[in-house]
């Protein structure tokens, strides 16, 4: 007797997710929502060959599929999460300063190649909104801001439940907003802008100039001239005077970048990572509120919610999976229209 043929079940999408950053690369398979199943990390090691590091890279996200028993056949979507330059339409990643012999490098289509499926670029901290939005600290909000703060400042931006990437992607650049007309130079080459005050690279360098050698700064660092902003950080939360006035300082800059922010966007929730998190409610969170009470309209400010980013060592493994949904998004749109 001949058995009628049955339909096997479809299977669950696997999205596999890739955060290419300067020191790590962080690979996570995730489920068709984005969260992580397995993941693994190394140093990212650039090589000057970019071939050979994308072969690298596709090596440990084949290793990663075999240890969760999943064919590359059966990925639907990759996502990479990956430092700017790059030219969304064409997957070009764009001479990243943390990536030698990165230039013009076909990142999407080498990928499509190797696996087969839909590959999505993302900026890394556009990534990272996405996913402080659906896991971490913007959960349920339809308007939100992200804004990072670690070597430089990074943001990315949720409006109306959907990520705003603006004209060629350029959106969420708050880190080169102008907070000092005539104010220090950024390293993108400006003068005054958000980053030049709030990012860790540019505090310190201020801090070789200006820290006292008897502070407590000092002493943590080892001498002024390695002074971070970890060590502020620490000296500030143990009463250092010049650290606890350093640290006004930051506030202060801080919460002129947020009232542009808020004036021009509206949002529900702000998230703001690293620095301020790592310094956390009485030496960041509280005095950028009571200043931004000061200099918000109440109806602008009414409801607004200030909050520190939550996903803390998890984010790697989810931006690199909220990017992978994004192709797996858009491919679904693209079937249904």
């Amino acid at each position: 007797m001949i058995l009628p043929a049955v339909d096997a079940p479809p299977r669950a999408p696997v999205l596999l997710g890739v955060d290419l950053g300067g020191t790590k690369l962080q690979l996570a398979l995730g489920d068709a929502e984005g969260r992580p199943l397995r993941a693994r990390r190394r140093p990212t090691e650039p090589s000057g060959d970019p071939a050979a590091d994308v072969a690298r890279i596709a090596e440990d996200a084949r290793a990663l599929l075999a240890e969760a028993g999943v064919a590359a056949c059966d990925v639907s979507a990759i996502g990479v999460s990956v430092p700017g330059p790059f030219d969304p339409d064409t997957g070009m990643v764009l001479r990243p300063p943390n990536l030698p012999g990165w230039d013009a490098v076909p990142l999407r289509a080498w990928l499509e190649d190797r696996f087969g499926c839909p590959v999505h670029l993302e900026n890394d901290a556009n990534a990272a909104a996405l996913a402080e939005w659906r896991f971490g600290a913007g959960r349920g909000a339809q308007h939100f801001v992200y804004l990072t703060m670690s070597t430089g400042v990074g943001g990315g931006l949720v409006l109306g439940g959907r990520l705003y990437r603006g004209v060629r992607a350029g959106a969420g650049e708050l880190g080169h907003v102008p907070i000092e007309w005539q104010g220090d130079v950024c390293s993108c080459g400006l003068r005054g802008c958000a980053e030049a005050y709030l990012g860790g690279a540019s505090l310190a360098r201020r801090l070789r100039e200006v820290t006292p050698p008897e502070s407590r700064v000092a002493r943590l660092a080892g001498g002024r001239e390695a002074a971070t902003a970890v060590h502020l950080v620490e000296a500030a939360k143990q009463g250092d005077p010049f650290a606890l006035a350093e640290m006004a300082r930051y506030a202060h800059y801080l919460a002129r970048l947020l009232s542009v922010t808020v004036f021009a966007l509206a949002p529900e929730v702000i998230a703001l990572g690293t620095i301020p998190t790592a310094a956390g409610e009485a030496l960041v969170f509280e005095p950028v509120r009571r200043q931004l009470g000061a200099h918000l309209w109440p109806r602008v400010a009414s409801g607004l919610r200030i909050v520190p980013a939550e996903l803390g060592d998890a984010l790697a493994s989810h931006a690199a999976l909220a990017a992978a949904r994004e192709a797996f998004r858009a491919r679904d749109e693209r079937h249904a229209s």
